[in-house]
């Protein structure tokens, strides 16, 4: 078999080799987006159990704050209740014998709940 080189052969390899060079580069192209969004896939994965990792360690800081306001507000109701009986012992009556029996049914109350 002879292979006569004539313009027209040479167009038509050139166009030949140009196509699957073409074919060649998209499909590369295409194999590129595809690792790529398989690399997006694992990140956002990694970035979901971060995501989760830092709002549970948030929610454990939140609850010992809670934890500590609560407290230190029931030692101030303490406190405020032990002002007021003071002040009942030395003869102040009205509001503060209102104000007493308040914390104390509140403080009776909340003690029954839990």
């Amino acid at each position: 078999m002879i292979i006569e080189l004539t313009p027209q052969t040479i167009i038509t390899a050139g166009s030949v080799l140009a196509a699957v060079v073409l074919l060649v580069k998209h499909f590369a192209k295409g194999v590129r987006w595809v690792d790529k969004q398989d690399q997006q896939s694992v990140d956002l994965e990694a970035l979901k159990q971060k995501h989760e990792a830092d709002m549970d360690a948030l929610k454990a800081v939140l609850a010992r704050d809670m934890h500590d306001i609560n407290t230190e507000q029931t030692l101030l109701t303490y406190g405020v209740l032990a002002c007021l009986k003071g002040l009942k012992e030395q003869g102040c009556n009205g509001p503060v014998t209102e104000a007493i029996n308040k914390i104390e049914k509140y403080l009776n109350q909340k003690a029954h709940e839990d």
